[in-house]
């Protein structure tokens, strides 16, 4: 079944303490976005890729693949006043028949190994989501403090997030609800299952500085 993945990049740059929206801060010599946009045409060249972009980002964007030559071939639309509504104009640039993953501009470092796993489920299942174990204890907030919980029910969640398009399509006609917190969430509203595939941990979200220091270590092993 063909591919489609719709990238979103609709951050600002405050938890990175920049003035530049995060997906296009440099890493190795770079933007964020463009290593992202990389790493999918890198694993399969024949993929349509659709980027999601704020619409007044559009032409600093276009200013950037200038600057640093950036030619790959992708469709655009424009980003709304929520991801759900990003994701959804996303949607609306995808055709029937194929399998869609929704991914995260600022999450260049997704594995072959992740991907194909989001692939191979998704095509049985009609869902997939990667994950990976809590490294961490986790405590649950109550209305007398905190409880601990057993990690081993919990799952670290990641993007990119792969549905049949036939059914995501119709979840997307869904009201815009507050707890809707990925397509996951949507989906799953709608009615349908959510199966979980194998992440990777370096699949990292590039949103503060630590993390663009871990993601220039990454880099730089790669």
């Amino acid at each position: 079944m063909k591919k489609v993945m719709i990238i979103v990049a609709g951050g600002s740059g405050s938890r990175m303490q920049s003035d530049i929206p995060k997906q296009f801060i440099e890493l190795n010599g770079l933007p964020i976005l463009m290593h992202t946009l990389n790493r999918f045409h890198d694993y399969d060249s024949e993929m349509k890729l659709i980027l999601v972009l704020p619409k007044n980002q559009i032409d600093y964007w276009n200013e950037l693949c200038l600057k640093h030559q950036f030619a790959l071939d992708y469709d655009v639309a424009f980003g709304g006043s929520s991801r759900f509504e990003s994701v959804k104009n996303g949607l609306a640039k995808v055709q029937d028949n194929c399998l869609v993953g929704i991914h995260d501009g600022v999450r260049p470092f997704v594995s072959d190994e992740t991907l194909n796993s989001c692939f191979f489920v998704a095509q049985l299942h009609g869902s997939a989501i990667p994950v990976t174990d809590s490294v961490e204890s986790i405590r649950k907030l109550t209305t007398e403090g905190s409880e601990s919980v057993y990690r081993q029910e919990y799952k670290m969640v990641q993007t990119p997030q792969v549905f049949h398009f036939s059914k995501l399509k119709d979840c997307y006609d869904q009201p815009y609800q507050e707890d809707f917190t990925d397509d996951a969430s949507v989906y799953e509203k709608a009615g349908f299952k959510v199966f979980l595939a194998q992440g990777n941990r370096e699949n990292i979200k590039i949103t503060t500085p630590m993390d663009l220091l871990i993601g220039e270590a990454l880099m730089t092993e790669k």
